[in-house]
């Protein structure tokens, strides 16, 4: 039996919740939103992601705070209103498919805020241009040509904290199964895991146990709030070297392990402009085996992955219990169709699509009636 189409539970305090699939979608920013705002646009991607085949849909990087977000366009969970947005969509959305599983990764995007969408160089927003004030660790700018971002003070620190807890409840509220903290990709809270971001002379700065710090309290605060499945997303090494590294990487998540952690989302990278990637098929999943095999905590692996042949390999070589896929989800929507085929498995569809399906590969939906009048 195919390992990527067998099932896994991923534990939580509130009982767990069960994935019929190993396939994640990861989470992929969309820059539509409005002041924060879900869309139609997002009704219409989830829609088709939901219908994906897929074990559990993750949202985008969703800010905690208006200052949080990536770019202007960027999801927001931080009041009523985004709330409403975002749930009216995801609601509407998932009456649309077949019943999948929905995380959502909280975020605030640090000294990488307030920054231009990626077709547009995704360079920092001028105020003129719409940007804003961007808080880091340290006063230290992403780009040598950029402005620094404002040390965040102690009071800072809290109320980001309680922004994340905020969100996390907001997201409770709206059905929401898994949150997905994002600490990877140059973002607020691996800017406090690198060395190369965050040069503190405080309690959260230069030491491992001093950097890991806050991002740590926010985690302990959110599964204080939150009992459903808690994760977090982490870039295990800068690719630089004197970074933050795979055996740093480890050990906090061993420490998010003992503090009540039922997943980890292993990436990397995004935190210098320095960085050194060796990018190839699975280039990440050497550092998803080191996390997993060391902490024996749920993970997704994700890195090019693009056939259902590799995402079998991945966890038949032990290298992740989940695999992770975003662009090819853009590319390919019924992805997890054309996986199960490849297979020999099954998914499920919502009816509408069950004559789709060329005749060799029928058997994705199983036991269903292809008549037609």
């Amino acid at each position: 039996m195919s390992l990527l189409f067998s099932p896994l539970t991923l534990p939580s305090p509130r009982g767990g919740l069960t994935l019929p699939n190993r396939i994640v979608i990861a989470p992929m920013c969309q820059y539509a939103a409005h002041n924060g705002e879900a869309t139609d646009w997002h009704l219409m991607h989830w829609g088709s992601l939901l219908n994906s085949g897929a074990a559990l849909l993750t949202l985008e990087a969703t800010a905690v705070l208006p200052e949080g977000r990536i770019s202007p366009g960027c999801l927001g969970l931080w009041d009523p209103a985004t709330e409403k947005a975002l749930g009216d969509n995801l609601a509407r959305a998932r009456r649309l498919a077949p019943h999948m599983a929905v995380c959502i990764q909280l975020a605030h995007a640090g000294r990488k805020a307030s920054s231009a969408v990626p077709w547009d160089g995704a360079q920092l927003l001028a105020p003129a241009q719409g940007g804003w004030e961007t808080f880091g660790p340290s006063a230290l700018p992403h780009l040598p040509t950029e402005t620094p971002p404002t040390a965040m003070s102690l009071e800072k620190l809290a109320q980001v904290r309680d922004a994340f807890v905020a969100a996390a409840q907001r997201a409770d509220r709206l059905g929401i199964e898994a949150i997905e903290i994002h600490s990877a990709h140059g973002y607020l809270l691996h800017e406090f895991l690198s060395p190369l971001a965050n040069q503190r002379d405080d309690a959260y700065g230069g030491s491992f146990e001093n950097r890991i710090r806050f991002p740590l309290e926010v985690f302990s605060a959110m599964r204080q709030a939150f009992d459903g499945v808690l994760g977090l997303r982490i870039s295990a090494s800068d690719w630089v070297e004197g970074g933050w590294d795979v055996d740093q990487s480890t050990a906090f998540a061993q420490r998010l392990k003992a503090a009540g952690c039922d997943f980890i989302h292993v990436s990397s990278g995004g935190v210098s402009p320095q960085q050194k990637i060796s990018l190839g098929a699975g280039y990440q999943l050497p550092f998803a085996r080191q996390i997993r095999q060391a902490t024996g905590l749920i993970t997704t692996g994700v890195g090019l992955i693009t056939t259902a042949q590799q995402a079998e390999d991945a966890l038949q070589a032990g290298d992740a219990d989940l695999v992770g896929l975003a662009r090819a989800f853009l590319y390919q929507p019924r992805w997890g169709w054309q996986a199960a085929a490849a297979l020999g498995a099954t998914v499920t569809a919502n009816p509408r699509y069950w004559r789709c399906l060329p005749r060799e590969a029928q058997a994705v939906f199983g036991p269903v009636s292809m008549g037609s009048r």
